[in-house]
């Protein structure tokens, strides 16, 4: 049975001006100008530079908006809904409020240049082999991954060959055409282990009494040379320390990502290009914006003139008045931009001011030890604004300082208290941390316990599970695996 029926419902809903803004605050300066770019190509209306003369004036004080007798438009024969509608409206007027950042297509640029399985195959063509055994060993090159591991089993390799290539081989034929491969540059490439790379590493060098027993370490004790049970090898391979250092020594000038050496040389290398400059004048700081995200931006006087020109004819044509809505839509999406623009510029030196304010000593001094405790929430109270916002220029902003261009995401850190009742930042244990690993006996490398009572005695209490926290947070070992004879 149908029914009829009100309902009332209260929702909220962002403006396409709020998600234009809030797409623009999140920008770094290189995409800000990307996006700005292709707003100046999308909209003739929009220029860039001063104005000049009379075109400082608002365009919507000259534009027809007065009640007038005869064909002229009024404001309200002008339906917002149509200019959402029209393929030439930017599109940031179209996107739904629920897409995420993430959503957007983003495209990736690629350096030109030889690949990684390129590159071995390359040096693969140059074997005399036929047709069976070339195919065979292009598939175990195209298995073959950044690092130049191999990570798949013979079995697995030979199924794989049956079901996609249509050739039946042994295992004994795979594995002696994995050896070809195995003789490629880099040394190491082939290797289904790190052992077995580091073992075609060495057998390629010239042998000496110390590459010898590196391999026979490598053969023989694995397991006791990767945990470091150095005294376990000394009694295993009769020698004295000397001996075994020496050998050791061969072994950690070897590559393990030998595919890495070569994938580094195709990587895409960024540029880091500051939002903000701090320096410091007499003492003070002086915070800066990057001119690039303050461009000048104004409203096409041909624009003007032809709202202007509308206005003044006596007659009104259909032609005329389609023109005019064109007009009218280009001039509001120049007039929503250039105001995202100004409170982009508003939004992001009100936050990082903020930010330099509250790290007022460290940003003076440079010492990370005064680096205060800072969340998101700290400096949204100060401003008065989201949480959200202020993410949104801590994730992808750079401030150059005296000390280097930092990302200013790195300025936020959590909070712990010492022995007398003070905040300290997590960043400043780190730091103090990562010194006492860096100064400690590497012979006798300290344990987290150690660590931990270590930093009770400086004035921090803090427990041995954070302490193991910060360390694999900061990459470093075990002190097992940090031992050095």
């Amino acid at each position: 049975m149908l029914k009829q029926g009100f309902q009332l419902k209260l929702s909220q809903k962002l403006s396409p001006q709020q998600i234009q803004l809030m797409k623009l605050i999140q920008l770094p300066t290189q995409a800000f100008e990307q996006r700005l770019k292709q707003e100046l190509e999308e909209n003739p209306a929009l220029e860039r530079g001063k104005e000049n003369g009379d075109l400082a004036e608002d365009p919507y004080e000259e534009a027809p908006y007065e009640e007038t007798e005869g064909d002229f438009i009024e404001a309200s024969d002008i339906n917002i809904d149509e200019y959402l509608t029209d393929d030439d409206i930017p599109s940031y007027k179209t996107l739904s409020n629920n897409y995420a950042s993430e959503d957007d297509e983003k495209q990736v640029p690629y350096a030109s240049g030889t690949s990684f399985t390129q590159h071995l195959k390359n040096q693969l063509h140059t074997y005399r082999l036929s047709d069976e055994e070339e195919l065979i060993a292009d598939f175990l090159v195209g298995s073959i991954d950044e690092s130049g591991y191999l990570r798949r089993s013979i079995p697995d390799i030979l199924d794989d060959l049956a079901f996609t290539q249509n050739v039946f081989s042994q295992d004994e034929e795979v594995a002696r055409l994995l050896r070809l491969v195995q003789e490629l540059d880099p040394p190491g490439v082939g290797a289904r282990d790190l052992r077995e790379c580091l073992l075609i590493q060495l057998k390629r060098k010239q042998e000496t009494a110390g590459i010898k027993l590196a391999i026979q370490i490598l053969e023989d004790a694995f397991e006791h040379f990767v945990k470091k049970h150095y005294t376990k090898l000394l009694q295993k391979f009769h020698i004295d320390e000397a001996t075994l250092k020496a050998a050791i020594s061969d072994i950690e000038k070897l590559n393990p990502k030998p595919g890495g050496s070569y994938v580094s040389q195709e990587k895409i290398v960024e540029q880091v290009v500051p939002d903000f400059t701090i320096r410091i004048t007499d003492g003070e700081l002086e915070l800066g914006m990057n001119a690039r995200n303050a461009p000048e931006l104004h409203i096409s006087a041909s624009y003007n003139d032809m709202l202007r020109g509308y206005k003044d004819a006596k007659t009104k044509t259909k032609s005329q008045k389609e023109a005019v809505l064109f007009i009218k839509q280009k001039l509001d999406s120049a007039k929503w931009f250039i105001d995202a623009i100004k409170q982009r510029q508003q939004t992001l030196l009100l936050n990082m001011n903020a930010i330099m304010e509250y790290q007022q000593a460290y940003f003076l001094t440079g010492d990370e030890r005064k680096l205060k405790p800072m969340i998101l929430k700290d400096i949204a109270d100060i401003i008065g604004m989201d949480v959200s916002t202020v993410s949104r220029v801590a994730n992808s902003k750079y401030v150059a300082t005296p000390y280097g261009t930092k990302l200013i995401k790195s300025f936020f850190s959590e909070s712990v208290k010492n022995d007398q009742g003070e905040d300290v930042s997590t960043r400043e244990i780190k730091t103090i941390l990562a010194a006492l690993i860096d100064k400690e006996d590497k012979k006798k490398p300290l344990t987290d316990d150690r660590l931990s009572v270590v930093l009770k005695e400086k004035g921090y209490p803090v427990a041995r599970r954070t302490v193991a926290k910060y360390r694999e947070q900061l990459g470093l070992s075990v002190a097992r695996l940090r031992k050095e004879i």
